[in-house]
């Protein structure tokens, strides 16, 4: 499927901002099963520096410097993706959850490239109320991805999707507790989840496709940044990319756009400015296929 991305997020400040430094991660990847065709990123007030650079988990990071004196600040992409993401092997055939493990246990654990998703980041510290959560999903003899399919499929029924119900700020534990949030929330529940067992998942962001056809279910998270969670399955079957907000796989719906431990590796926009004052923002996202 061939995607046109959009995304524009526009912040305004009650007071004018002297300096601003930026870092945005808002280009899709390019990997296997997606490919970027073409990527721009706008910002405006033009910035006075900028650069790319590649950060530790592979993503591509805008960062730019603004030195004029701004009340407004609008970051823009524009991109065009084809997506097919690989389907994954059916779940029983993946390798048995606590074969997975004992072998994240050992000293020097073999899958060294998921070994570093299996610990507490700044946003996800599993604690007992994750472990809990978790166990009905992983009974004994359940391989990784039936029991990572299981644990998406409870979140979406268990949680509830209420935008504005929850911000970055919202501790994890309140999202447990009172069971509603975003796609943010969700994401962190199951990545939490899941590292409680020993289990190494990871955070995504992108987006998911937009309808406009009245006759389609709309997705829950469209129109904004997305997130889901990729589930690390063996050597074999690699990464597998569950949504727990729609409880879905990702195959032709999602485009990735970064991943890392939790929201706090891969920010869509985040910064530093002198001045300001207090800012509200706003975020249009559409995905739409191409002909």
């Amino acid at each position: 499927m061939r995607y046109r991305v959009s995304h524009r997020t526009t912040y305004r400040y009650s007071n004018p901002v002297d300096l601003a430094q930026h870092l945005a991660h808002l280009r899709p990847r390019a990997l296997p099963g997606q490919a970027v065709t073409q990527c721009n990123v706008s910002v405006e007030p033009a910035a006075d520096e900028r650069a790319t650079h590649t950060d530790h988990f592979g993503n591509t990071v805008d960062s730019f410097r603004i030195d004029t004196t701004h009340e407004e600040l609008v970051v823009g992409m524009h991109a065009d993706v084809d997506v097919s993401l690989p389907i994954p092997p059916p779940a029983e055939t993946t390798p048995s959850w606590m074969a997975l493990r004992d072998a994240f246990a050992a000293p020097f654990p073999a899958e060294i490239e998921a070994e570093e998703f299996i610990h507490p980041s700044p946003l996800v510290v599993p604690d007992e109320a994750a472990l809990a959560y978790a166990k009905p999903s992983f009974p004994e003899g359940a391989t990784i991805l039936q029991g990572a399919r299981d644990l998406t499929r409870r979140i979406h029924a268990d949680f509830v999707y209420t935008p504005g119900a929850t911000d970055i700020s919202t501790p994890l534990a309140e999202v447990f507790a009172r069971r509603v949030g975003v796609c943010q929330d969700f994401a962190h529940v199951q990545i939490a989840a899941m590292r409680a067992l020993g289990l190494p998942a990871a955070y995504v962001s992108g987006y998911i496709r937009t309808y406009h056809d009245p006759a389609k279910a709309e997705l829950r998270g469209a129109d904004a940044s997305h997130a889901w969670v990729a589930v690390w399955c063996g050597a074999d079957a690699g990464w597998v990319h569950v949504d727990p907000t729609n409880d879905l796989v990702a195959h032709e719906e999602h485009v990735i756009v970064a991943w890392g431990r939790d929201f706090a590796d891969v920010s869509p926009v985040r910064g530093i400015i002198l001045g300001g004052g207090q800012h509200t923002y706003g975020v249009e996202v559409e995905l739409v296929p191409l002909a």
